[in-house]
């Protein structure tokens, strides 16, 4: 049970994320539903930040960082990298389509905009 409860946590904190779990346009399809709870369980501590301006481990996964070739991508997944553990004992198959599904959908982070600089009472 105590197990749950920060997973619990980590969902329902990234379900209220903008840019990150939500979807502007058609609903999620029932995989990519999946593909997003599974990334929240197991690619959100390096892969979304924890907070405003908060940098990540890994790189940010969205439509536009992901190789278009599908299978490049359920490679790394299942085998992971340099970086990266593999989750091919961890993941099942569909588990891993269905997070490549939902990635296909994530549109990329807005970048912070530069801080307008304010006039201070010794400029006037």
């Amino acid at each position: 049970m105590k197990r749950s409860i920060p997973l619990l946590l980590l969902s329902l904190t990234l379900g209220a994320r903008p840019g990150v779990t939500q979807k502007v346009g058609p609903a999620l399809t029932d995989q990519q539903l999946l593909g997003r709870q599974i990334l929240a369980q197991s690619c959100a501590v390096c892969h979304l930040p924890s907070g405003p301006d908060a940098k990540t481990y890994g790189p940010s996964l969205n439509k536009l960082t992901i190789p278009e070739d599908d299978d490049a991508v359920r490679q790394t997944i299942s085998d992971g990298n340099s970086r990266m553990p593999g989750f091919k004992y961890f993941l099942q198959p569909a588990q891993i389509d269905a997070i490549i599904a939902y990635l296909r959908t994530v549109p990329p982070r807005p970048r912070p905009s530069a801080p307008a600089q304010q006039k201070s009472n010794a400029d006037n």
